[in-house]
């Protein structure tokens, strides 16, 4: 198992979401394509920086993940995720999609699928993000009690993998994105 500690990533250069002031200027500048991993970077980072834009929509549950789509269209998905310690995604990757994480409050624990051995794991805190593509596998819990994370999809997601060993062999098994992700191992 490998432990790192991400401080907050500095943010990219991009010309989207210049400065919004408010969820709709945010989406009004989106670009009407695909965002790069970049871009999307940059989307969850600025939102995460803006907490008045989603304040109202945090709630915390152990039984439950609780989550928000902030806005969905034909290029690009975000979402706003609250997570306690007992939240566990399980083991899962966003199918077509590149995905952006910013964590906002608190600290989450990435946890990157290693075959044959245990998983390199990532506290990612406040002010820290990072981006991957469509080939990512990952399972991401919370770490700190009532963190908070903006997540950006592109293209937006539409099915996840949820992976299982069974056997010493790995299945993969097809969700809808709005399904709440939980371990199935």
């Amino acid at each position: 198992m490998t432990l790192t500690v991400d401080q907050p990533t500095p943010t990219p250069s991009a010309d989207v979401c210049a400065e919004p002031d408010s969820l709709d200027a945010l989406v009004a500048s989106l670009p009407e394509r695909d965002l790069t991993q970049d871009e999307l970077l940059t989307i969850a980072q600025r939102l995460a920086e803006r907490p008045h834009l989603w304040r109202d929509l945090v709630a915390f549950d152990d039984d439950r993940r609780h989550f928000v789509q902030l806005h969905r269209d034909g290029h690009v998905d975000i979402w706003l995720l609250c997570w306690t310690p007992v939240n566990d995604t399980g083991w899962h990757d966003h199918d077509v999609s590149s995905g952006a994480v910013a964590v906002a409050g608190g600290a989450l624990v990435e946890h990157d699928l290693v075959l044959g051995g245990e998983s390199n794991e990532r506290v990612v805190t406040t002010g820290g993000s990072w981006a991957f593509g469509p080939d990512h596998i990952h399972r991401m819990t919370g770490l700190d009690d009532r963190s908070v994370s903006v997540h950006a999809y592109s293209p937006p997601l539409w099915r996840m993998g949820q992976y299982t060993a069974d056997g010493g062999v790995l299945r993969r098994v097809s969700r809808s994105y709005a399904d709440e992700l939980r371990p199935i191992d």
